[in-house]
């Protein structure tokens, strides 16, 4: 009886305790706004004056041979080449390529000190993308970009200006075509 009697108190008290209140739900909160996109990095404009006298694009040439022949790059040190002159044996032709995909495609520009030729490109579809357009080994273009007084530009619509320096690689790919 003692036992019941303690059971009852107990029962007893239990029933002054407050419930606790139920949990409240979290309130959901909206997922963050995606970050905008970035804009695409704007053109440079166009140097003005002379373009002799434009400064150069950062970047220096290198020159190797490969299972396909041979590639002159200028760029950055440690980074992708901004300009690359390919001789493809196999194809006995030689590529001029450029950093960038213009967004209209279109013609890449060659200006020399004497002469200067717009080229038909199109995109290479590699990582990074490039514009190529193709030359036989004997295109006098090919002298005229080595032998220009000091520097020569690459132009294409939607794309900054190129002002490469004229050195050697450039005719020594050339000459490993013309073999």
């Amino acid at each position: 009886m003692r036992n019941l009697l303690a059971l009852a108190a107990v029962a007893i008290l239990a029933g002054c305790i407050p419930a606790s209140p139920p949990p409240v739900a979290p309130v959901p909160q909206p997922a963050p706004a995606p970050a905008p996109a970035p804009a695409p990095a704007p053109v440079a404009p166009a140097p003005t004056g002379d373009w002799r006298d434009w400064p150069l694009t950062p970047g220096d040439w290198t020159y190797r041979q490969d299972g396909r022949g041979s590639i002159a790059l200028f760029g950055p040190r440690g980074g992708d080449a901004s300009f690359t002159i390919r001789c493809d044996n196999a194809a006995r032709q030689i590529y001029l390529s450029r950093a960038g995909t213009a967004p209209t495609g279109g013609a890449m520009t060659i200006r020399t000190t004497s002469a200067t030729r717009a080229l038909p490109s199109q995109p290479t579809g590699g990582t990074p993308p490039y514009m190529a357009s193709a030359l036989a080994p004997r295109d006098s273009m090919l002298d005229a970009m080595g032998y220009s007084r000091g520097r020569f530009i690459v132009e294409q619509p939607g794309l900054p200006i190129l002002v490469i320096p004229a050195y050697a690689e450039i005719e020594r790919v050339a000459e490993d075509c013309r073999r």
